[in-house]
């Protein structure tokens, strides 16, 4: 049984609403990303993260490095660890004497708050 004889019917479109807001409020660009992709690098080591945590988490906003070098690694590795940081843009330090005063760039953490925030 076929319904050859009647009118044609033609689809209509139906407008298309997004199952999920976007996960950004804007993409990245080439510059952004790149900082971005070191700044996550530099925090993928757990040594790295570890350090960048302690000095975050800090009383006072920094960290001398005779309190935060107790990480299970001897102290050149840490001191590497540190600049490693410091090159990503994630610390910055001060020279008090003989001690190195670290503190988390605050631009960073709103940063990276920004690119892992989803749908704020």
């Amino acid at each position: 049984m076929s319904n050859s004889g009647g009118p044609a019917r033609t689809p209509v479109a139906e407008p298309v609403v997004p199952c999920c807001p976007p996960l950004s409020r804007r993409a990245l660009t080439a510059e952004g990303a790149g900082r971005t992709a070191a700044m996550f690098k530099a925090l993928g080591d757990p040594v790295r993260l570890r350090l960048f945590s302690l000095v975050a988490s800090h009383p006072g906003g920094e960290a001398c490095v005779c309190d935060i070098s107790d990480v299970g690694v001897s102290q050149p590795t840490v001191s590497h660890h540190l600049k490693k940081l410091r090159e990503a843009g994630l610390l910055t330090s001060e020279r008090r004497g003989t001690w190195v005063y670290y503190r988390v760039e605050p631009s960073v953490l709103a940063a990276l708050a920004g690119v892992l925030a989803a749908g704020d």
